[in-house]
């Protein structure tokens, strides 16, 4: 059975201004108002509530070298949320994690890192791979949280409580990036499977789902930032590129995931960008259509 899990944080984004707050944590309750929670429940599942984040600060000012935004808050957040998501699992249900910002990916992370490890598809418009090896600007794990969950990041933030990596790295798939990400070769060479967004369209949704599977073998977090989206269909997003996927192509690869997935989280999409609640109500859609059958044929660790 599946159980809803509201993860309200934007701790792991940077601030679209100065001194201001990035929106996306405001998104479980705008996907709550489309209708989201209720057409899952009336598929019969419940409602597990919500793991509210610490304060928002742009510490740009007063963060150390060697530390990302929000990090003490984020931590916290990780932990707590660890707990939720692998109580719903010890109960034999299927927890889909509605943020949020990417960093609700390390929360998920220590849940089944601390139950013995599954595998991680990561369907993601950016391959979210900036790190200390790589960047001398980290400092958002939104667009560092691939790089964390294998433990290529700092140790404050990749091997909290010591559980490091929390996915292993030849078991991770990542579809999604656009052709000119500048990480796509390093992921290349780390990860289990890379598939760019313009393969889904030429190979197919089931057969990059199909194939994404395979590696993260017979059980898996799936992890979906909706960015991964063309901007023309999904414009309410921090960082909408060019060359992302169709909605129908989106629900096709999750209709193929979603059965094998433990658990999955849903991320990035900034309710501040959508005014009129259209584009919510497309992710309705498309994730009630694409995830109805989340977990329903998984081997648990």
């Amino acid at each position: 059975m599946i159980t809803l899990l509201s993860a309200p944080s934007n701790l792991g984004l940077r601030p679209p201004e100065r001194g201001s707050v990035p929106g996306a944590a405001k998104a479980p309750e705008a996907l709550r108002d489309a209708g989201l929670f209720a057409r899952f429940v009336e598929r019969g599942a419940s409602d597990s509530g919500v793991v509210l984040a610490g304060r928002y600060v742009d510490d740009d000012d007063t963060r150390p070298a060697g530390r990302v935004r929000n990090e003490s808050a984020m931590i916290d957040h990780s932990q707590r949320l660890a707990t939720r998501i692998g109580a719903a699992i010890d109960r034999g249900e299927a927890p889909l994690v509605i943020g949020g910002d990417c960093a609700i990916l390390l929360g998920a992370g220590l849940a089944t890192a601390r139950r013995g490890g599954v595998g991680l598809v990561h369907i993601d418009g950016h391959t979210d791979f900036r790190h200390p090896g790589n960047s001398d600007e980290c400092a958002s794990v939104a667009g560092e949280a691939l790089a964390a969950a294998v433990g290529a990041h700092w140790p404050s933030i990749a091997d909290i409580d010591g559980l490091a990596p929390y996915f292993r790295s030849e078991h991770t798939a990542h579809i999604g990036h656009r052709a000119d990400d500048e990480d796509q070769d390093e992921v290349r060479g780390i990860l289990g499977s890379v598939a760019p967004a313009a393969d889904v369209t030429s190979l197919g949704a089931a057969r990059v789902g199909a194939e994404s599977a395979a590696v993260a073998g017979p059980a898996y977090w799936l992890q979906l930032d909706v960015d991964v989206l063309d901007p023309t269909i999904m414009p309410a997003v921090d960082s909408p590129d060019a060359g992302g996927i169709s909605a129908a192509e989106l629900t096709a690869l999750l209709r193929e995931l979603a059965p094998r997935a433990i658990g999955a989280s849903i991320t990035v999409f900034d309710p501040d960008l959508d005014p009129d609640g259209r584009y919510a109500r497309l992710l309705v859609e498309v994730l009630t259509a694409g995830l109805g059958e989340l977990g329903t044929r998984v081997r648990r660790p």
